[in-house]
């Protein structure tokens, strides 16, 4: 049973009811607040999809909902997202309170339910959360399997390599001068005798052959979902794979990024800002200038970077736009910049329009 605390009813008919969300991995909290700011109560329900239906009849007990604010819609709070969506209420996703009004307020869960509530009131946070139930979630589970065993074959790689350094002269020599590909293979294929595993010689083959034949099962496992990731993507949104330079890897972080409701970017730069495409504003007095963003999804401003690359090399007007612009004294970072915020309207343009159109596209600015 949910724990409550609240004031006594107030007319229905008269309330409007934002509420406020701190979500955690076996609770969530939930605050109201009427449309002057007056706490109506607190309470506390289990994270199921029984504790979710309860959630919402508690806020609506109050008044007319208008909008909950929810902190953590992507992880503790996904569940409850997508219950709220479901039910048609309106919902913005909430940054947890910053350090500074945590040391004057303290902390606490019916603390935090409350400040997301008065932010969401208050308009401070505008941003819509992801829909998390259809195919663009199937791509970001499938891609997070797919880094996950990106970097452990890397990992095994590199601790191969460190071992081959400290190995002992006569495997060094036989296994220094082979390049990657060869010294799996050769490291997989050995028969230590595993009697022998005190020898710090045989240990090293031993050790070399489990990294190798560790490398060469992620490989099988990166293949495998990539077979499935590759028509995914295509499904999802054959617009955007469709692209100069958007291959696979890039189209998932992308589509990944924006979310299946891509339409709750507002605009182009909203969505530059989200891949930290958008330079921000460092402006002083006379001085007038922009400096590099450093936030947003890093792994979309990856994505955007690789596509930059790619057309540096075979898209012919890049390479004109490049020119032009080196020309005019501008470094190649700058340069690079500026095409990674051409390229995320295109990128923008196509999340909404994921279907092809009859008519032919307009030709992009890079």
């Amino acid at each position: 049973m949910p724990t409550m605390t609240q004031p006594e009813p107030v007319p229905q008919s008269t309330v409007e009811v934002t509420g406020g969300v701190d979500t955690h991995k076996d609770t969530h909290t939930a605050a109201a607040l009427d449309a002057a700011g007056r706490t109506l109560g607190t309470a506390q329900f289990p994270t199921t999809p029984a504790g979710y239906a309860a959630l919402l009849a508690w806020l609506r007990g109050f008044g007319s909902l208008v909008l909950v604010g929810i902190e953590g819609t992507g992880v503790y709070g996904a569940g409850l997202a997508l219950h709220l969506h479901l039910a048609g209420v309106v919902m913005v996703e909430i940054d947890r309170p910053d350090r500074k009004a945590r040391r004057w307020q303290g902390k606490s869960d019916p603390v935090d339910a409350e400040a997301a509530a008065r932010a969401a009131l208050a308009g401070r946070r505008t941003g819509v959360p992801k829909h998390r139930g259809g195919q663009v979630e199937a791509l970001r589970a499938l891609r997070v399997a797919r880094r996950s065993a990106i970097a452990g074959r890397a990992d095994a790689q590199r601790r191969m390599k460190a071992l081959v350094v400290t190995a002992p002269d006569t495997l060094r020599s036989a296994l220094r001068e082979l390049s990657n590909r060869q010294l799996i293979a050769v490291c997989a294929a050995r028969r230590p005798d595993r009697d022998i595993a005190g020898d710090p010689g045989i240990a090293t083959v031993i050790a070399l052959r489990s990294l190798a034949r560790r490398h060469q099962q992620l490989t099988v496992e990166i293949d495998e979902l990539d077979a499935l990731i590759a028509p995914l993507t295509e499904a999802i949104n054959p617009t955007l794979c469709a692209l100069l330079g958007v291959g696979p890897d890039v189209a998932g972080q992308l589509l990944v990024t924006a979310g299946e409701n891509p339409q709750r970017l507002r605009s182009d730069a909203a969505f530059a800002m989200l891949c930290g495409a958008a330079p921000l504003p460092a402006s002083s007095g006379r001085t007038h200038r922009h400096r590099l963003n450093r936030g947003g999804d890093r792994h979309a401003n990856c994505a955007l970077h690789r596509i930059v690359l790619c057309r540096l090399r075979w898209d012919p007007r890049t390479r004109a736009y490049a020119e032009k612009r080196t020309a005019e004294g501008m470094s190649k970072k700058e340069i690079i910049r500026c095409l990674k915020r051409y390229i995320a309207r295109e990128v923008y343009t196509a999340l909404l329009s994921p279907r092809p159109s009859s008519t032919p596209a307009v030709p992009s600015a890079a």
